[in-house]
C-alpha cells in the first residue's frame, strides 16, 4: 500500500494505491480526498483455492471477490468442458471495444453472416458488464480467429457437430495483444465457443474495468444432443421480451431447445394469419397474442444463440374454445366436451375440450399449422405433437362402440399420414415427438412404420420401461426437473409435490436406470398456472443452469461444494448481464466459500 498526493492549481487530491493481486502491472488507486471515500471493506485471499475475505486496510494487495473467484479455482467455466481445460491464473484488462473477429472460415454465406452476428452479440454483452472504465492506458487487445469447418447450415439439428475448441494466448507480436483461436464443425460450436470466452471475461467491481485470463485452453463437446427448458404460455401469458430473455439465459447456460408449450384448452395465443378463428377464439384478450412477426423476431435471436425454437401445439386433448368454430364455418363439430361439467370427470384441468378424430377437417387444419410453424422456426427435423391426458369418458359418450384407445390410435395414424405426406418433402421429421401416455405400449406393435421416428417424452418416473424398449427418448422426470412443482396447486389445498432444488435438479441422472429406451436428452418443464408475467426468469433460473450442467457434462458427482461454489459465480455473471436471477443463498454465503456447504 502507497500514499500518493498529486496536487493542481485548484484542487489537491489524495490517493491510496493498492497493488491489485495477480494483475501484472496494475495499481488501483482510491481517492481520500472525499468526506466519504468509497475505501473496500474486505479483500479476497486465495487460500487451498478458497476465496476467503480479509479486511482491506490490514494487506497490501487487493482482490475483488469477482477476481478472486475466476483466478483461485481451476475451474469456473458452466457448464464444465467434458475435454482437456487449462486456464491462467492471471488476468490483464480488457475493454468490450478491444475485441475484434477475423473469421478464417465458414462454408456458406448463412454461416458466415451468423458467427458475425454471434460476435456482435457478444460484444454487446460485454458491453453490459463494463461499468464507467477508469484511465488504464494499458488495455489488451483481443483479435478471435474463428474457423468452421464441416457444416454450412447454421441451425441447431439433431445431426449438429456441438463441439469446439478454443486458445486463448498472447500475442508473440505485441506484449498488449491476445488472440483467441476458435475451432468448430459448426457454427452452433462455435457460438459455444464464444460463450465459453465471454466466461473467461469479468468485471472487477473495485478497478471498475473488465479483467480477462490471459491464457487458456479448452476442448468441449456436449453429453446429450438434445438440452431443452419448456416453458407454458398457454395458461398464463408472458410478453415476448421476457421469453427473449429467458433465450439469452438459456445460451450462457448453453441449453439448445427452447420447448414452447404454445397451447392447451385455456388458450390459443398464435396468430396465424390463415387461420384467424383460432386466436380470436382462443386468446385470453386481443393483446395476449403472438404475432408472426415477434415469433420470427424471437427466432432469429435464438438461432444466433444456438438454440432451436420448438413450438408445440397439444392436442388432442388440451384444447379448448380456439377450435369451437367449426360449426359457424360449415366444419362440423372439432372439438368435444368443451365446458363439460363436473371437470374433473374429463380433464385434468378446466376447461375441458378434445378433438373429434373422425372430422376430417381436424387433421387438415393441424396439417396447416404445422407447415405454418415449419415456414417461421425453420426447424424440420423435430416436431412435438403433445398427445397426452385423453380423456376416454368424452369419446366413449360421443362415439359408444370403439375403443377410445383404438380411436387415439386412429388419431395418431391420421396426423403422422398427414405430415408425411404434406409437412415434410414425404417423410416424417427425424424425430416426431409425444409425451408419454397409456397409447405408448401400442406404438411398437402399430406404429412400425414409424418407430425409428417417434420419440417418447417421459414426465412419470414409475412408467414402466418395457415398452419403451429401442424407442428415443426425452427425459423430463417432474421429480426432479418440474420447476413449478413446490408452489401448490390452484385447486388444491396440499402444497403437492415438493420444491425441486437446484441440488435435486442437478443430481438426477435418470438414463442411468433407464436402460431400455434411446435417451437423446433431457428437459426441465415450467407450466404456468399459478406463473404470471415478471416472475419467469426467477422461477426458472438458477436451476435451469443446474440441468444445462448435467446435460451437457454429466460427471457422477453431486451438488458437491466445488459445485455450490461454481454455480454461485455463474449465477452472478448471469446477474452481471442483467438477467433476473434468484440466489443460491444469502449473501454472507457468497462472500464465505464453502463454508455454508
Amino acid at each position: 500500500m502507497c500514499l500518493t498526493i498529486k496536487t493542481t492549481s485548484k484542487i489537491r487530491l489524495i490517493y491510496i494505491c493498492f497493488l491489485v493481486y495477480r494483475v501484472p502491472n496494475i495499481c488501483l488507486c482510491i481517492d481520500i480526498s472525499q468526506s466519504t471515500p468509497t475505501l473496500p471493506l474486505w479483500t479476497w485471499e486465495c487460500i487451498h483455492e478458497r476465496c476467503l475475505p480479509q479486511k482491506a486496510v490490514q494487506i497490501a494487495k487487493l482482490q475483488s471477490l469477482e477476481t478472486c473467484n475466476m483466478l483461485c479455482s481451476s475451474m469456473q467455466i458452466w457448464p464444465q468442458p467434458t475435454g482437456s481445460v487449462s486456464l491462467s491464473t492471471t488476468a490483464v484488462p480488457v475493454r468490450a471495444d478491444s475485441f475484434q473477429l477475423q473469421l478464417v472460415s465458414a462454408l456458406s454465406k448463412s454461416v458466415h453472416e451468423h458467427i458475425q452476428n454471434a460476435f456482435q452479440i457478444f460484444c454487446e454483452d460485454l458491453s453490459t458488464m463494463e461499468s464507467k472504465v477508469r484511465g488504464f492506458e494499458e488495455w489488451r487487445s483481443v483479435t478471435v480467429r474463428i474457423a468452421v469447418n464441416f457444416s454450412g447450415d447454421p441451425r441447431m439439428r439433431l445431426d449438429t457437430d456441438e463441439s469446439y475448441s478454443l486458445s486463448l494466448r498472447p500475442s508473440p507480436e505485441s506484449a498488449l495483444s491476445l488472440t483467441v483461436e476458435i475451432v468448430a464443425h459448426s457454427f452452433c460450436g462455435a457460438r459455444h465457443a464464444l460463450e465459453t470466452l465471454l466466461q473467461l471475461v469479468w468485471l472487477d467491481t473495485y478497478m471498475g474495468t473488465l479483467l480477462m485470463l490471459e491464457a487458456a485452453k479448452v476442448n468441449d463437446a456436449p453429453r446429450f444432443r438434445y438440452r431443452g427448458l419448456l416453458v407454458d404460455t398457454a395458461r398464463n401469458y408472458f410478453p415476448i421480451k421476457e421469453l427473449i430473455q429467458n433465450i439469452d439465459a438459456m445460451a450462457a447456460s448453453k441449453l439448445n431447445t427452447f420447448h414452447w408449450h404454445m397451447s392447451d384448452s385455456q388458450a390459443f395465443p398464435l396468430h396465424i394469419n390463415s387461420l384467424p378463428q383460432l386466436v380470436e377464439s382462443g386468446a385470453h384478450s386481443s393483446s395476449d397474442v403472438y404475432t408472426i412477426e415477434e415469433i420470427r423476431d424471437l427466432v432469429r435471436r435464438a438461432r444466433l444463440r444456438g438454440i432451436r425454437v420448438l413450438i408445440e401445439i397439444d392436442s388432442p386433448a388440451h384444447v379448448g374454445h380456439a377450435w369451437n368454430f367449426g360449426p359457424s364455418k360449415g366444419l362440423g363439430d372439432l372439438i368435444y366436451c368443451l365446458n363439460d361439467e363436473p371437470w374433473k370427470r374429463y380433464c385434468s384441468e378446466p376447461p375441458c375440450g378434445q378433438l373429434n378424430p373422425r372430422n376430417p377437417h381436424v387433421y387438415d387444419i393441424l396439417a396447416h399449422l404445422y407447415k405454418e410453424i415449419l415456414q417461421i422456426t425453420g426447424v424440420d427435423d423435430i416436431i412435438h405433437l403433445g398427445g397426452d391426458d385423453i380423456s376416454e369418458r368424452c369419446w366413449k359418450e360421443h362415439f359408444i362402440d370403439s375403443d377410445p384407445l383404438n380411436l387415439w390410435l386412429e388419431y395418431t395414424y391420421s396426423i403422422l399420414d398427414h405430415l408425411e405426406s404434406d409437412m415434410i418433402r414425404g417423410k416424417l421429421p427425424n424425430l416426431t415427438i409425444f409425451w408419454l401416455s397409456p397409447l405408448t405400449e401400442r406404438f411398437k406393435s402399430h406404429l412400425k412404420k414409424h418407430i425409428q421416428n417417434i420419440g417418447i417424452q417421459i414426465r412419470c418416473v414409475v412408467w414402466s420401461n418395457k415398452h419403451l424398449s429401442g424407442i428415443r427418448t426425452i427425459m423430463s422426470h417432474e421429480d426432479a426437473w418440474d420447476l413449478n412443482t413446490g408452489y401448490g396447486k390452484w385447486y388444491e389445498e396440499s402444497n403437492g409435490a415438493p420444491y425441486n432444488s437446484w441440488q435435486r435438479v442437478y443430481e438426477h441422472r435418470p438414463w442411468l436406470k433407464h436402460s431400455a429406451g434411446i435417451v437423446e436428452g433431457g428437459e426441465a418443464t415450467v407450466w404456468s398456472s399459478i406463473l404470471a408475467e415478471g416472475n419467469l426468469m426467477t422461477r426458472i433460473w438458477p436451476r435451469a443452469a443446474a440441468l444445462a450442467e448435467r446435460l451437457w457434462t454429466d460427471r457422477p458427482e453431486g451438488a458437491t461444494r466445488p459445485v455450490h461454489a461454481r454455480l454461485d459465480v455463474h449465477r452472478s455473471r448471469l446477474v452481471a448481464r442483467g438477467y433476473k436471477v434468484s440466489p443460491l443463498w444469502s449473501m454472507w454465503c457468497t462472500h464465505n466459500t464453502y463454508t455454508c456447504v
